[in-house]
């Protein structure tokens, strides 16, 4: 249940960066979705935590799928440039998770 507290926490985050977008071209009707993505986010991230993934663990997951996600999310959407760069930076992503991952259960 914990995991699915911080998957719930990402798209969360997710939703309210995409909106916080939208919301500052003009439709400032978007900022309620903005403050509720984060709000919902967070209370995701304390539920994960409270039910005893460690901080660093659930924060770095939490934070760099959030960046990944809202990158590609944001070349769909947006249609804002994904380049090599970008991709490979979120390749490192993947693997610093991955890392982080395995160094907290040992």
């Amino acid at each position: 249940m914990s995991w699915l507290f911080v998957a719930g926490a990402i798209l969360s985050e997710v939703t309210g960066s995409l909106s916080l977008k939208v919301a500052s071209s003009g439709r400032r009707r978007w900022y309620v979705v903005v403050v509720v993505g984060y709000v919902v986010a967070f209370a995701f991230l304390g539920a994960a935590l409270s039910a005893g993934i460690p901080l660093g663990v659930a924060y770095g997951i939490w934070a760099a799928a959030g960046v990944a996600l809202t990158a590609i999310a944001s070349r769909v959407i947006f249609h804002e440039p994904l380049t090599p760069t970008m991709i490979g930076g979120i390749a490192l992503i993947i693997v610093g998770v991955l890392l982080i991952e395995l160094g907290s259960a040992g």
